[in-house]
């Protein structure tokens, strides 16, 4: 047990310390002025720009991802407004309706108007 814990932690380490050993060039904006010769400099900008235009592409596809989400829960949110826009004018007849019900029949209404104008 003492041996699998030791060989792991040791495992562990070697790995840590592989990854600090290599050094990698982290992509960014670099200072170009500090370049001696002009193919040098030349190769900083170009790396500039290709690191920039990179950053913008994938600003946009990430935009033109909220925007098209954004697009589809305005489509879902107008599909159901228009079923409870549906279920409204349902309701409004069916009120309508029970107050037709509710109301006297005109019948009744009209011979008592005329014993009253006797």
């Amino acid at each position: 047990m003492i041996f699998q814990t030791a060989f792991a932690v040791a495992a562990l380490l070697v790995l840590v310390l592989s990854a600090t050993a290599h050094a990698q060039d982290v992509p960014g904006i670099e200072i170009c002025t500090v370049e001696k010769t002009m193919e040098r400099r030349t190769s900083c900008l170009q790396s500039n720009v290709d690191f920039l235009m990179r950053t913008i592409n994938k600003l946009a596809a990430d935009h033109q991802q909220k925007i098209d989400a954004a697009n589809r829960q305005i489509e879902a949110l107008k599909s159901a407004m228009v079923g409870t826009q549906k279920i409204v004018v349902d309701l409004q007849k069916a009120s309508d309706d029970a107050k037709k019900a509710a109301a006297p029949p005109a019948k009744d209404a009209a011979p008592a108007t005329k014993e009253g104008a006797k």
